[in-house]
């Protein structure tokens, strides 16, 4: 499940295009490093440059030295929402966009990232096609 679609990919799509940057920053924020993985290898095919962050402190530390346009945060994770709020008080988090990666479609976890300051949600696992349709065009081809 992502919900905006094509909208927030078009806006991103034609900022990069404007900058000139030919790749956009992702931070993937996950515990398991199979997942991060093949995130990893997805996303670098649609052209992001995938940071990644095994703990929460990890991604802390990441975001207090710059915000990504795009972040993947795992709703799993002990301290998922913390870091949520965390990146929302952060200088220029209005341009970053938080992904909330839930396992199944709970509406109070839903609810909860919704306040914490999430923008979306994706639904693991996810794929190739998932992700493909989700952030395809945000990040400019090279």
């Amino acid at each position: 499940m992502a919900g905006n679609g094509l909208l927030p990919a078009m806006f991103y799509s034609q900022a990069i295009a404007l900058s000139g940057i030919d790749h956009m920053d992702l931070l993937i924020v996950e515990e398991s490093d199979v997942v991060r993985k093949v995130a990893k290898r997805i996303l670098t095919g649609l052209n992001f440059k995938v940071l990644e962050s095994a703990t929460v402190n990890d991604a802390i530390v990441k975001c207090t030295k710059g915000l990504p346009p795009v972040m993947i945060i795992d709703a799993g994770m002990e301290g998922a929402l913390e870091l949520i709020t965390f990146v929302r008080t952060l200088p220029g988090n209005d341009k970053t966009r938080v992904y909330y990666c839930i396992v199944e479609a709970d509406l109070k976890k839903m609810m909860a990232g919704r306040r914490a300051g999430a923008n979306d949600f994706l639904m693991k696992p996810f794929d190739r096609k998932t992700l493909s349709s989700v952030f395809l065009g945000m990040a400019k081809a090279a």
